[in-house]
């Protein structure tokens, strides 16, 4: 089992029939759930799963919503970013997560492996998202 860091196939199929809106104010509602290192995420994932997911004090299973910002394009690549995320005052261990569309299904966006268990213990649990450059935002097409 392992989590691999990829934007889901099925997610740039979706994208190309309209099925997901990330406008920040009249779009859809993405959330991001945490997956232990007994999880199978990756390119291959179409949607979100129970299977592997992380449990813990102060985090929900299908972890929380993402504060969306409204696409926009830096050079000649669109970039899609997310406020940071906080699980406060969790106690939690998580190897990755799936940002998912929880308005449509909850189909999969983009698996993400953290490199390593990251833990919490009665602390914050932060998601800290890489600036909206064209080389560094979460989601980016070139």
């Amino acid at each position: 089992m392992a989590i691999t860091s990829a934007i889901c196939t099925s997610f740039k199929q979706e994208l190309l029939v309209g099925t997901h809106n990330f406008t920040a104010s009249s779009g859809d509602s993405f959330k991001l759930a945490l997956y232990t290192s007994s999880a199978t995420l990756g390119a291959g994932t179409t949607a979100y799963v129970t299977t592997g997911e992380a449990t813990g004090t102060n985090y929900t299973a299908a972890g929380s919503a993402l504060t969306n910002v409204t696409p926009v394009t830096t050079g000649t690549t669109a970039v899609v970013d997310f406020a940071d995320l906080t699980f406060s005052n969790a106690t939690v261990t998580a190897r990755g997560c799936l940002i998912y569309n929880d308005t449509d299904s909850d189909k999969a966006v983009a698996a993400i492996d953290f490199g390593g268990d990251k833990t919490s213990t009665a602390g914050d649990f932060t998601i800290v998202f890489p600036s909206a450059t064209a080389t560094g935002a979460i989601i980016r097409l070139a």
